[in-house]
């Protein structure tokens, strides 16, 4: 079978490309042929044969810029303008995927989260077109919805709520709905009577991940680490919602010079960079400058030999030398980063997050340290610290995680799925 995936942007950290590289890998698995149309593409570690740019699809083209500044941050007096220039836009993207797919000869369309989430507003209806116009099967890989990120898709123009309102999602006969958790199922049924497939996000649990290798075994070093330290990694970004105020809390309850957090990704995504400095003054506070490490970009999704032999580092080779992982977010769409730390043989400390840890991912029977609204108890602390300490208990957590892990979030978990959708 020929696929054709849409998507803004492919390869990079952003979830929504770490997942579609994961579909990606199991379709050419499974014998079908993929052509990717996108609007950028970053670095990317698997082979992408059929190729696509369509520069305007890209979340930073000038056009999707303009529309999401004069749809919701500073609205335009003239809405009949903007809707207009959105038609226009989104006619010219309409033109474009019909000729794709002719040239193509496509048989099935996937859409990657651009009929999920108003983010390229005529990227979403110039696929609706395209698919309305053209009856081809069709695919939504829907990993968040508008009405999960509170006002930021609400528009002072009511034209652009009525547009939210109708192409998000993408409500035509014969589309199929994929989505990565309970909640957003129950939510599609309730809210449009639509049906969908849980799809979980995966790793390929068959690939030796978080190893020790001897192009890793540097980088405490080059963290200015010592061989003695105790490392806890929260491998995530800095956003309020990751919770990383209660781990730099349970380093000082530790109460362990040895021990130290190592944060991985970068403040780019917190505005005006409010958490990260509530972040810097708790450290401050509680006189933890020497145990809270920021890795400044140095850990990136793949690893590679800069200039005069520098290193940046993978999440692997971060998780290579974690003795524990913490994870205390509030809110995931599913959450990678625990299933990445199964996949690694690595204990994590994690809080029941909604709306998707207990009923997708701590129902599995995942033996973890769990915080109820992040209430960081003295039994809870107790409890992390054995593991931390005792070296036994700890690799018999990670490799008891780690069967359940590849029971219910591997590869093999995402063919049965993808088989099930391409079924018309």
């Amino acid at each position: 079978m020929r696929i054709g995936i849409i998507i803004g942007r492919i390869g990079g950290v952003d979830g929504v490309a770490l997942e579609t590289e994961k579909w990606i890998q199991v379709f050419q698995r499974m014998g079908h042929e993929v052509f990717i149309l996108s609007g950028q593409f970053e670095e990317i570690e698997i082979d992408l044969k059929h190729e696509t740019l369509f520069p305007v699809l890209s979340f930073f083209s000038s056009e999707c810029a303009w529309e999401q500044n004069r749809a919701f941050f500073d609205p335009t007096d003239d809405a009949d303008e903007l809707m207009s220039d959105i038609q226009s836009v989104a006619q010219g993207i309409t033109n474009k995927i019909k000729s794709w797919i002719s040239d193509n000869q496509i048989d099935v369309l996937i859409s990657e989260n651009a009929s999920a989430l108003p983010s390229h507003l005529s990227m979403a209806v110039g696929i609706w077109k395209a698919v309305e116009e053209t009856g081809i099967p069709t695919i939504t890989h829907d990993h968040d919805f508008y009405w999960e990120r509170g006002d930021r898709y609400v528009s002072p123009h009511e034209e652009i709520n009525k547009m939210v309102h109708s192409f998000f999602p993408l409500k035509l006969a014969g589309v199929k709905h994929a989505v990565i958790n309970t909640y957003a199922k129950e939510t599609l049924e309730e809210k449009f009577g639509l049906d969908s497939v849980v799809v979980p996000n995966v790793m390929d649990f068959d690939i030796p991940y978080g190893l020790l290798t001897e192009d890793n075994k540097q980088l405490p070093k080059d963290l200015g680490l010592d061989e003695s330290d105790i490392l806890l990694f929260q491998v995530t970004r800095i956003v309020g919602r990751k919770g990383i105020e209660v781990a730099i809390d349970l380093i000082h309850r530790l109460d362990d010079k040895r021990v130290k957090l190592v944060i991985t990704g970068n403040h780019n995504d917190d505005e005006g960079g409010k958490y990260y400095k509530k972040l810097v003054n708790q450290i401050h506070d509680l006189h933890l400058f020497n145990q809270v490490i920021f890795t400044d970009g140095s850990i990136q999704n793949h690893s590679w030999r800069g200039h005069h032999g520098s290193m940046k580092y993978s999440l692997s080779d971060a998780y290579a030398h974690a003795n524990s992982c913490t994870y205390f977010s509030t809110y995931e769409g599913f959450g990678n980063a625990f299933v990445e730390s199964v996949l690694a043989k690595t204990p994590i400390f994690v809080n029941n997050y909604e709306p998707v840890y207990m009923p997708d991912i701590g129902s599995k029977g995942f033996k973890v340290v769990m915080l109820e609204k992040n209430e960081l108890t003295d039994q809870a602390v107790d409890d992390m610290r054995e593991i931390i300490y005792d070296s036994k208990l700890n690799k018999e957590i990670a490799d008891f995680n780690f069967e359940i892990g590849k029971k219910n979030f591997s590869y093999s978990v995402l063919q049965e799925k993808l088989e099930e959708l391409l079924i018309f």
